[in-house]
């Protein structure tokens, strides 16, 4: 059986496609991944997390950046303050109780909504049992501001290349994709796609069909510029000028959540003169 390859449309006001994230630092590689382009594929099909993703963990992927985007960092402080306090902060914590009582029963007017402990974060957090009641509260009642800061791609848009020789695999995923059974999102949740995922579906290997389709259109209408795109594609172990890349799925399962190395080529893809155009919604 021959080669096909379905193409995907990436692209969006902002993507995310972490690395190393961590709570305080959230970073983004400077393409999407195949680990998360795998996931994106398995959500539209339905599959929870613990499902097994190895039909489509074996689609050979490549990435070509048409509009690289700019790196946009987004800054954020967390925690800390005071708040009024709700029924639920005075009802799942006594000790907040005993120190507000006071002020509620000397104040005219409503009593929620209206108070504040000095030192008290406002928000509880850190739920768990009062070793002498045994009543829930906070194992932390004061909180100091914790500064994070999270990476995105502003206005970029790349064209993925899903290969197999199963078509009708390839088919599954474009329908699923159009027709999504779960929220679809580019790294993050805060990140919905825009327009057409699944464009099409064609014979022959990644590197042909990257020179065999036009720059997807940019901001500012189709790309007439004749540039040459870097793409990454995947390749066979251990091949010259390959490099190693630890984004392949083996499982999503939270309890095991595991991914192994592959490797891939990075290269400027030239556009053929005869490339075909998108018909998409953008």
């Amino acid at each position: 059986m021959s080669p096909h390859v379905l193409l995907l449309r990436l692209a969006a006001p902002l993507q995310s496609w972490g690395v190393s994230s961590r709570f305080s630092h959230r970073d983004t590689h400077v393409r999407p991944t195949k680990s998360a382009v795998i996931g994106l594929c398995a959500a539209a099909l339905g599959r929870v997390r613990t499902d097994p993703v190895d039909d489509l963990a074996a689609l050979a992927f490549g990435v070509r950046a048409d509009h690289p985007g700019t790196p946009l960092r987004d800054y954020h402080t967390v925690g800390a303050g005071r708040f009024p306090l709700r029924p639920r902060d005075i009802i799942t914590d006594h000790r907040r109780a005993a120190a507000v009582a006071t002020s509620m029963e000397a104040a005219d007017g409503p009593g929620f909504g209206h108070h504040e402990l000095a030192g008290w974060y406002g928000a509880p957090k850190k739920i768990t049992a009062d070793p002498l009641s045994g009543t829930l509260v906070s194992a932390e009642p004061s909180r100091a501001a914790m500064i994070t800061e999270r990476w995105y791609l502003s206005d970029a848009a790349f064209v993925v290349g899903l290969e197999h020789q199963d078509r009708a695999l390839l088919e599954e995923i474009a329908h699923a994709l159009e027709h999504p059974k779960r929220l679809l999102w580019l790294g993050r949740k805060s990140c919905p796609p825009s327009g057409t995922l699944a464009a099409e579906i064609v014979p022959g290997t990644i590197a042909t069909v990257f020179t065999a389709k036009l720059l997807l259109p940019g901001p500012h209408g189709p790309d007439t510029s004749g540039r040459r795109p870097w793409a990454w594609i995947q390749a066979p172990p251990g091949k010259r000028g390959a490099l190693r890349i630890n984004d392949q799925p083996v499982s999503f399962d939270p309890a095991r959540r595991v991914h192994v190395t592959r490797w891939e080529t990075r290269t400027r893809i030239t556009i053929a003169p005869t490339a075909t155009g998108w018909d998409i919604i953008p």
